[in-house]
């Protein structure tokens, strides 16, 4: 039996997801083994700032012969080819007549509307790359959209939850490089947003206070896992995280949506992701990929979902040890639990330590 102390980078642990009630397997000691797997393609910065063959940019033809119209700022468009739509039938059940069929083979219908947002016309920018004022249009085309599609809702169409959400690179399934993300509107709240709902409603009624008030206060006073932070919100390495260096931008006081920011929280915003994305480019010079994706208030929300709802973002980057390897959730993540090779304190103090007010490219 071993009499030494405890080695949190060294040894492994598990750490709860207060978030997702979940846990996550930590073990440091693996980032030193060798890696003989698969490595990713590093991509190239000499992209044209118009491509003709993009269905995003400025006047080009989509694959549906729609027109993209001559955009010079954020635009957004219904997608054509969605995940969800407005207009199906509706799921007819009342011919089941097999119980354990019905327990165990639900379903339910889901209606909705997809939409693409292009961030910029340019087609060889990303966020980081992109001015605050321009990213400042992107966070207000995000509140916008919010507005339109409740008033929608108001007027008649099923609109729930808007989930709006960014894979960057080829390596997140980008199947087109123009800076862009989308947003999905359902008639009912996702499962991750709906289990974070029951993570800080039981919160709550335990310990009298929000899960995430409790969490910035906790990050704040102890610094190890705040990568930035400015007057509005703070960007941490959460103590749970899965992916290596994973993030999650929480606003500092209670905003349940977008669409309660004011012009200041607005440019805040703007801001900290341009901060976040560009450490991220310089961690390991290439253009990093992730999904990143907004948590905020449903539409029309029931009295706890008004009181649990706390705008925050998730950031869900893959990349390991370099521009070239990548985590991948296979063997015991798929069977077991998620684990991770770094700590979430060593990730955040190599973000911490980059630069996020120059991008690794105009340094070439």
């Amino acid at each position: 039996m071993t009499t030494a102390k405890f080695d949190y980078t060294d040894n492994s642990h598990r750490r709860y997801n207060p978030l997702t009630d979940s846990w996550v397997l930590v073990s440091p000691h693996r980032a030193k083994r060798p890696w003989l797997g698969q490595q990713e393609t590093v991509g190239k910065p000499n992209i044209p700032e118009y491509d003709v063959n993009c269905y995003l940019c400025p006047g080009n033809k989509r694959a549906t012969g729609n027109s993209t119209p001559a955009y010079e700022s954020t635009y957004i468009f219904q997608n054509d080819y969605p995940a969800v739509k407005l207009e199906q039938p509706d799921i007819d059940e009342t011919d089941e007549t097999d119980e354990i069929k019905k327990r165990l083979f639900k379903v339910q219908s889901v209606k909705g509307n997809c939409f693409v947002i292009c961030f910029s016309p340019k087609h060889n920018l990303t966020i980081p790359q992109m001015k605050v004022d321009e990213l400042v249009g992107v966070v207000n085309a995000w509140q916008s959209l919010y507005n339109t599609l409740d008033q929608e809702r108001k007027e008649g169409n099923p609109y729930k939850f808007l989930q709006i959400f960014e894979n960057k690179g080829t390596a997140m399934g980008c199947s087109n490089l123009h800076p862009h993300g989308q947003a999905w509107c359902l008639d009912v709240v996702p499962s991750e947003v709906s289990q974070e709902f029951k993570s800080f409603g039981k919160y709550q009624k335990d310990n009298g206070c929000h899960l995430l008030s409790d969490y910035v206060q906790l990050e704040l006073k102890e610094k190890v896992r705040v990568v930035l932070e400015n007057d509005t919100f703070i960007v941490t390495v959460p103590y749970w995280a899965v992916w290596p260096f994973e993030t999650i931008i929480v606003s500092k006081e209670r905003i349940p949506a977008i669409v309660d920011f004011n012009e200041k929280q607005n440019k805040d915003l703007a801001t900290i992701i341009k901060q976040l994305t560009t450490k991220y480019d310089n961690l390991f010079q290439t253009s990093f990929p992730y999904s990143m994706g907004i948590h905020q208030q449903p539409f029309n929300p029931t009295n706890e979902e008004k009181e649990m709802s706390w705008f925050h973002m998730h950031f869900y980057p893959p990349l390991l040890r370099s521009a070239t390897v990548r985590k991948f959730l296979v063997g015991f993540e798929m069977l077991g639990e998620p684990q991770r090779d770094l700590t979430a304190e060593q990730a955040a103090e190599r973000l911490r330590n980059l630069d996020s007010e120059v991008h690794y490219l105009e340094k070439l």
